[in-house]
């Protein structure tokens, strides 16, 4: 999903919504554009690690994989060079996201559009996987979303931002989410429910407090720079000591690797 976009869609429908990501893919400074499109593919770096890892721990070895939310595709093409799904499609709410995501010509992606939101032209069990990254924080309701993904592949796997957490809370942090779309701020336990509640079990899971080039990438000064590198520091430090405990006190990242019950 985008992650540059200006205004909030609030819980609009699915037009609202799609205006809302047409507008962050589209850059009036393509400088801006550029940069944000580095953003996009050092978060797919990470995302496309995640799958990898759940699948290893599953034992899945996926021939075929969707994207559900595929934006700009840069997880599409971070999963291809992991060899993740010899076939690779993609879907966006955002016919922008799904041009610019055709664009990158990644020979194991056969098919990127942009669809409704709501049904994934595919018919049942398409797919051995599906992929939903940083996505449900976008979406008014998750579960009918979830239980589409589940409709279309048997494992779904789904990554989101915890933002239930005391440094998230902070009015300027709320601000930020609500700023590039978040439309809820989960903990693993909601995220949990959500999947269970779309006929979903977790199998597999992770967290991530997110490495130094991740914190680091807009600082533009010395100082900036110094206070990312403290903040992950103290940030990992934190995680590894407890790390359900760092959950309540800062973002990081959770990945859940589920399959139908």
């Amino acid at each position: 999903m985008v992650e540059s976009a200006t205004g909030s869609p609030a819980n609009g429908g699915a037009d609202e919504l799609r205006a809302f990501y047409d507008a962050g893919y589209t850059a009036a400074d393509p400088a801006e554009g550029e940069r944000f499109g580095r953003w996009r593919a050092l978060g797919a770096r990470g995302k496309a690690a995640h799958v990898a890892v759940l699948c290893e721990r599953a034992g899945l070895v996926p021939r075929s994989v969707v994207e559900i939310g595929c934006g700009d595709g840069a997880l599409l093409l971070a999963l291809a060079m992991r060899a993740t799904g010899s076939v690779i499609d993609g879907f966006d709410l955002s016919p922008e996201a799904a041009a610019l995501a055709r664009e990158k010509r990644v020979a194991a992606v056969r098919r990127v559009e942009a669809y409704d939101g709501a049904h994934v032209p595919a018919p049942e069990d398409a797919y051995d996987l599906a992929v939903l990254s940083h996505v449900l924080e976008h979406v008014p309701d998750p579960v009918p979303l979830l239980r589409e993904a589940a409709r279309v592949a048997p494992r779904v796997i789904v990554e989101v931002p915890l933002e239930a957490n005391r440094s998230a809370a902070r009015p300027n942090k709320r601000a930020e989410a609500a700023r590039i779309g978040h439309l809820h701020a989960f903990d693993r336990a909601t995220v949990r429910s959500l999947c269970m509640a779309a006929g979903l079990r977790v199998v597999a899971e992770l967290t991530d407090p997110l490495p130094l080039e991740h914190h680091a990438f807009f600082a533009d000064t010395a100082a900036e720079r110094a206070r990312a590198a403290i903040k992950t520091a103290v940030r990992r430090t934190a995680f590894r000591a407890a790390p359900r405990r760092a959950e309540r006190w800062f973002t990081v990242h959770y990945a859940c690797l589920t399959e139908r019950c």
